[in-house]
């Protein structure tokens, strides 16, 4: 009877593993790795340009909110709300229904007195004359409640470039602070008579906090 081949590829009955077969593992472990490099490689570019994508979007909208083109709709109605200088269009008033208390912020003395003269001149009603200390810079504050912004339309119209702010008193009376810019009231025949709205462009100072107000007289000061 005949005995059957040997097989070659077995010694003392384990197989043993061709050079072919050896390289062709090797090839497929290192074809493996490589495809993982290559994933992670992929992906790490992903993450890098969807970052660097985020911080330009961030600083492209933080320039945008800087220069006003992107506002918040809560922040702008928040800042409405807060906003006393009216839209309306007021009459230049009869000086005779206008009560105005005069007082002087600067360290010129007599200041008041002189320019509530002019007031009264003019037939205004004058009131309280006095000195104050205010933290407001410019030519004169005027400042009344909202009963009294036709008064102080008036006012303003006697004091060109003066600003308007709106406190909690409410009466028609209209108080005028004078500060450091102030130089004199128009001269009567220079007044401009025409209907037109409060000038204030102070837009984060119009209303007068009650705990800090614009004006606060120096009780028994005298200008």
């Amino acid at each position: 009877m005949a005995r059957k081949p040997k097989d070659v590829r077995e010694l003392h009955g384990h197989r043993v593993i061709t050079g072919p077969e050896l390289r062709a593992t090797f090839v497929d472990d290192e074809t493996a790795d490589n495809s993982g490099k290559l994933r992670r490689k992929i992906l790490h570019g992903v993450v890098l340009f969807l970052l660097l994508a985020l911080i330009i979007t961030a600083i492209m909208g933080a320039l945008a909110v800087m220069n006003g083109q992107i506002k918040f709709p809560g922040s702008e109605d928040s800042q409405a709300d807060s906003s006393a200088c009216p839209a309306t269009t007021f009459d230049y008033a009869s000086p005779a229904k206008v009560k105005v208390n005069v007082f002087n912020a600067t360290p010129r003395a007599g200041l008041a007195r002189s320019a509530a003269n002019e007031f009264k001149a003019r037939k205004f009603q004058v009131g309280e004359v006095g000195n104050i200390e205010t933290g407001y810079r410019g030519v004169a504050a005027v400042v009344s409640g909202a009963a009294g912004q036709a008064a102080a339309f008036t006012v303003q119209r006697n004091l060109p470039g003066s600003d308007y702010f709106q406190d909690g008193r409410q009466d028609a009376t209209v108080d005028v602070i004078l500060t450091g810019d102030y130089r004199g009231l128009a001269k009567p025949e220079l007044v401009d008579q025409t209907p037109d709205t409060l000038s204030c462009p102070r837009e984060s100072r119009r209303v007068a906090d009650d705990e800090q107000l614009p004006v606060a007289p120096t009780q028994g000061a005298k200008g």
